[in-house]
């Protein structure tokens, strides 16, 4: 299934916001889990930092680390689930859900085009 091009480009938009979001929800949750300032900085910082690392690894694009299909959405539903447990641990359960689905289906829709124009391709 390839989307038409103006829903391809706005999936791909959708996609980036998704994964801000995500590394703007780890650096909150951070920030809300530790006591101590230097803790809640030190966790703010280091969340998003690891999921980023680990998204331009193995998830992006452009990867360093190219990995199977199987391999980068499992990266992905670490990194959106990591975000959508966080967002319900600061209590926004329904917020984390609207994530997780919003996330799957976007994550979904990208690799069955990203898969059909592969395949048209070879």
């Amino acid at each position: 299934m390839t989307l038409p091009a103006p829903l391809h480009v706005l999936n791909e938009g959708l996609a980036f916001l998704l994964e801000v979001a995500a590394l703007a929800v780890l650096a909150w949750w951070g920030w809300g889990s530790a006591g101590a300032t230097a803790s809640r900085l030190l966790l703010a910082v280091a969340a998003p930092a690891v999921a980023a690392v680990l998204w331009g690894l193995f998830a992006a694009p452009k990867a360093r680390i190219p990995l199977p299909t199987a391999g980068v959405l499992t990266v992905k539903a670490l990194v959106f689930g990591a975000a959508a447990v966080a967002l319900h641990t600061l209590g926004r359960g329904e917020a984390a859900v609207v994530l997780a689905v919003v996330a799957a289906a976007n994550t979904v829709l990208a690799t069955l085009d990203r898969n059909a124009l592969m395949h048209r391709r070879a």
